[in-house]
């Protein structure tokens, strides 16, 4: 996740149609109250960012602890209202860039789906994908690829196949099929740039 401050955790309330959007809202300040921060024993870190949509309750947080301190404080609030709702945390995985459940744990069927999609993640391959750069800048694109496939401690080889006006350019990675994933993603967004550049200057009145 890319923000000024990183919110690696996650905590999920199923709210139900217990209440409207107004008394989301009211709820929402409750929870920041200072009778719940004297009842848990703190208040929520100004950084917790606490929101709702529809049904469900979001906080987010830059660490664990201030996640708990959240999910105490809203835990107290919903007592109040003698509700006992399902309350799930997650944390951000960059390497499968999505949320992992860690409490509860998953069990079951849905621990069997996690086990294999991570598994399937860190799975070794090799991809040759193919990219078109113009020809004044084919030796940046390729050195930036070259740089993105070492960070991502990926195998690689270059070929270059010449055209007349652009140069395609051929990477053919080895290593786990997420970080290829990701590379593949970079290298579009990368080929999409330096098109954008060529065709800047060639149409340059400079």
């Amino acid at each position: 996740m890319t923000e000024d401050q990183d919110q690696d955790w996650r905590l999920r309330v199923e709210l139900g149609a217990t209440y409207s959007r107004g008394a989301l809202d009211r709820l929402l300040g409750r929870v920041r109250g200072p009778d719940v921060a004297k009842d848990v024993g703190s208040a929520v870190a100004h950084d917790v960012v606490i929101t709702h949509d529809g049904e469900l309750l979001f906080a987010y947080a830059a660490n664990e602890a201030a996640l708990g301190a959240a999910r105490s404080a809203i835990e107290s609030v919903l007592r109040q209202d003698n509700l006992n709702p399902v309350i799930v945390v997650s944390h951000w995985d960059d390497d499968l860039y999505e949320w992992h459940q860690t409490d509860p744990g998953l069990t079951g069927e849905a621990k069997r789906r996690d086990d294999a999609t991570r598994r399937d993640a860190e799975a070794v391959e090799t991809r040759t994908m193919v990219a078109s750069s113009g020809k004044e800048i084919r030796a940046e694109f390729e050195q930036s690829m070259a740089n993105r496939a070492q960070e991502l401690g990926l195998e690689y080889e270059v070929i270059e196949h010449p055209h007349m006006l652009t140069t395609q350019v051929a990477f053919t990675v080895t290593g786990p099929k997420r970080k290829i994933d990701e590379f593949a993603q970079g290298l579009r967004a990368e080929e999409l740039a330096t098109l954008r550049t060529e065709r800047g200057v060639m149409f340059s009145p400079l």
